[in-house]
């Protein structure tokens, strides 16, 4: 028999979920859900890798990422746009061997650092979700090559992505699902690009009106039918996390394995999330 007390948490449960839908730390995959018109999020965080890889310029090492901003603006009460990037990036080499653009290091020593590249984006939200259908969205991002291969963390590329974004509710479980496509510049050559397919599917389960238990499977396959070209291999991380609200902000963290051979073996992020009404939307 459900009790008044019981039907008050569950709902409660369920209202934690999808009022924290459109924030997306510490996961990657991106709920169709807007942030709502004239609202703005703030986050930012550290995240750190063991193991990372750059296939390109042929480092590998221990990387500390931070802080990394991500700032989403509430343009409607179905789209938002978003701007994601940081201010810096070190890697701790512990290997280094002979790649396509090695040649164009100017690091010394064993540390090597710069900014993260930026991504700009827009989503959509088609459908809203209902008791018989998932939300539905659409998002279409830009990475800007902010970081220099010279440094080492960088391509020198201009990528593209289109993702269909997807989402329900069940209780106190939200699941959301991505699928998309990655036009991804040959960093070796000016004339080249690798198609991906992008992936990601994730569960954020409310524990309690403050706490929820995240995890995600987020990557990318390359289409390719020989090898890809280097620096747009196909990726995969598992993660695995939580987030605590309290007030405005809720604060998160959370850890990674890499699935593939170029990806870092472990890797954290921990970080925090604050969204607030900034203006009316005429």
């Amino acid at each position: 028999m459900i009790t008044p007390r019981l039907a008050c948490l569950a709902l409660a449960s369920i209202l934690v979920a999808q009022s924290a839908s459109a924030q997306q730390r510490p996961l990657l995959t991106e709920d169709p859900e807007p942030i709502g018109a004239g609202r703005v999020l703030i986050e930012g965080g550290i995240d750190g890798a063991h193991g990372q890889q750059y296939s390109v310029s042929g480092l590998k090492g221990n990387l500390i990422a931070g802080p990394t901003i991500g700032i989403s603006v509430g343009i409607s009460s179905i789209a938002e746009f978003q701007i994601d990037g940081g201010f810096y990036n070190r890697l701790t080499i512990t290997d280094q061997h002979l790649a396509p653009l090695s040649s164009l290091l100017t690091i010394t020593g064993a540390t090597t650092h710069d900014v993260l590249d930026t991504v700009v984006a827009t989503k959509i939200r088609v459908l809203s979700e209902t008791a018989g259908r998932p939300a539905i969205g659409l998002r279409f991002a830009t990475k800007l090559p902010n970081a220099s291969n010279e440094s080492g963390l960088g391509l020198d590329t201009t990528d593209f992505f289109a993702s269909l974004l997807g989402a329900k509710t069940v209780q106190s479980i939200r699941v959301v699902g991505n699928i998309g496509v990655g036009i991804l510049a040959d960093p070796t050559s000016g004339n080249r690009q690798n198609d991906v397919l992008t992936y990601g599917l994730s569960f954020a389960r409310a524990m309690t009106q403050q706490a929820e238990i995240v995890g995600e499977l987020n990557g990318r396959k390359s289409t390719r039918s020989a090898d890809a070209f280097p620096g747009t291999e196909s990726r995969g991380i598992l993660k695995l996390g939580g987030r605590f609200t309290r007030g405005p902000v809720r604060f998160d963290t959370g850890l990674f394995l890499g699935l593939t051979s170029v990806d870092p073996t472990i890797g954290f992020t921990a970080g925090f999330t604050w969204v607030f009404n900034a203006f009316t939307v005429p």
